[in-house]
């Protein structure tokens, strides 16, 4: 369901409790463009759960292709700083 900023600075955020009753989630449409998404919290916990669960796979996927590096943690700073310098040009 998508609802406008403008309804939600009208009606307040109980129109999310309200709404919510009746949807999984709703979209905030501000100017024309749908930019926010609510929820309720167990569902983004769910969610969030499903998200870690498949980054975790990924992971374990990485280390048995052997798609990883063995460093110290002098090295993997030395390596962010050098990424976070170069990734701005």
């Amino acid at each position: 369901m998508i609802i406008s900023a403008n309804e939600v600075k009208t009606r307040g955020v109980s129109v999310f409790a309200q709404m919510l009753e009746k949807f999984d989630e709703l979209t905030i449409n501000v100017r024309g463009k749908n930019k926010y998404v609510v929820m309720d919290i167990e569902r983004y916990k769910d969610l969030r759960a499903l998200e870690l669960d498949s980054l975790y796979e990924k992971a374990m996927t990485d280390i048995k292709d052997g798609n990883y590096k063995v460093m110290s943690a002098e090295e993997h700073l030395k390596e962010l700083m050098y990424e976070l310098q170069n990734s701005s040009n």
